[in-house]
């Protein structure tokens, strides 16, 4: 976990709430950019539980906090001053708020026009629906998930994670990414946009694809593939595993680490197409076969035939699974005069400069003298700013 980091050369400006905009942050933090959280005064939970909390401090570990009041003229003053060396600014306002308050991107790319200015909206900055409140579960069934998610006949169920959000974070963080390859060449700066919205319906991907291309309408299909069978969720003894046989060659290698080759070759069964169709007695056929065996003992036979397979875990499961462990997805950030906190460890590595879990975020404002300092200002200068409740 040491060295510069991958983005040790940015500075990135979070002006971002909730979790679609930390979570984009987030990757650059995680990987060495110099990332100031600006703050409200006295701003502590963001919604998300108390400032020393998991989920807060999982969002927005590496990073420094400025308090700094946007809504009066000062503060903005000195956002600008901020905007003229850094390199990124990412922000989660409504487009009428941004605007209001002087900080759009027009005002900012005039401050520096090198400046990647990344939105996250929830339904986009333009259309009819731009000045609506985003919220993730309204992003998940106005993109479809939630139409294709759950048992069928049971209607629309939410994802158990808030995907929208997510996505929307991690597709800012690659749009922010490709425009800093562009800078390279060009030297200007550009504004990337994205939604909860637009990235829930990209992640739909083949879903989605398949209306647009063959016209047809998914629907909830439980634990089973809709297309791809048998791939589903099967009981075993001491649990309950995945299982993901599509194709012939594949089935065939399950129904053999069954001890059940005939059912390989039964004319219900005999065609993916079939298995699809015919996918109610194809899963009781393999749930009958799978119901009694250990769940360690079936996941040895079935990877040993080269099925794709796991288990099924619960969170605390999870983070005790050898590979996980392996590959360091719970990582120990230092915290000051306390024990140092675990969190979700990024998850992809680079092989010469990997990511760095520097510290957890401090109290709002904690590092409001060495950011201003970095800016020229004076002690006097930094006093004034306190006094008169702009940090």
């Amino acid at each position: 976990m040491m060295g510069a980091g991958a983005l040790a050369d940015l500075k990135v400006i979070d002006l971002t709430r909730v979790r679609a905009g930390p979570s984009c942050v987030r990757v650059f933090a995680d990987w060495g950019a110099d990332v100031i959280r600006v703050e409200q005064r006295g701003d502590g939970e963001d919604g998300f539980g108390p400032r020393a909390g998991a989920d807060f401090q999982n969002l927005h570990r590496n990073k420094r906090s400025l308090t700094l009041d946007l809504k009066r003229a000062r503060g903005v003053a000195v956002l600008k001053q901020l905007v003229a060396g850094a390199d990124v600014l990412v922000e989660n306002y409504r487009p009428a708020v941004k605007t209001r308050l002087g900080i759009d991107y027009d005002t900012l790319a005039a401050v520096n026009p090198r400046l990647i200015y990344a939105s996250i909206s929830g339904f986009g900055e333009t259309g009819p629906y731009r000045d609506h409140a985003g919220f993730d579960q309204v992003a998940q069934g106005m993109g479809g998930l939630m139409w294709t998610t759950g048992l069928p006949g049971q209607g629309p169920l939410r994802a158990g994670t808030p995907i929208a959000d997510l996505s929307a974070g991690l597709y800012a963080a690659l749009g922010i990414l490709v425009a800093l390859q562009e800078r390279s060449r060009s030297g200007r700066g550009q504004w990337v946009q994205t939604s909860l919205l637009a990235a829930m319906v990209a992640m739909m991907d083949f879903q989605a694809a398949r209306y647009l291309v063959e016209g047809e309408v998914a629907g909830q299909a439980g634990n089973d593939h809709p297309t791809s069978m048998p791939t589903s969720v099967y009981p075993c003894a001491d649990g309950y595993i995945n299982i993901a046989a599509s194709g012939d060659a594949i089935y065939a290698r399950l129904c053999a680490a069954l001890g059940a080759e005939s059912l390989a070759v039964e004319d219900e069964f005999a065609s993916s197409a079939l298995r699809s169709r015919n996918r109610v007695a194809l899963n009781a056929r393999i749930a009958a076969l799978t119901h009694t065996r250990p769940m360690r003992e079936l996941l040895a036979s079935l990877n040993q035939a080269g099925v794709p397979c796991g288990p099924i875990y619960k969170m605390n499961e999870v983070f005790d699974d050898p590979q996980v462990r392996h590959l360091g997805l719970a990582t120990p950030v230092p915290r000051v005069d306390a024990e140092p906190l675990t969190l979700v460890g990024p998850a992809f590595s680079l092989s010469r400069t990997p990511p760095a879990m520097r510290n957890t975020l401090a109290a709002a404002g904690a590092d409001n003298l060495s950011v201003l300092r970095e800016l020229g200002m004076s002690d006097d200068d930094i006093a004034a700013l306190a006094r008169d409740a702009i940090i």
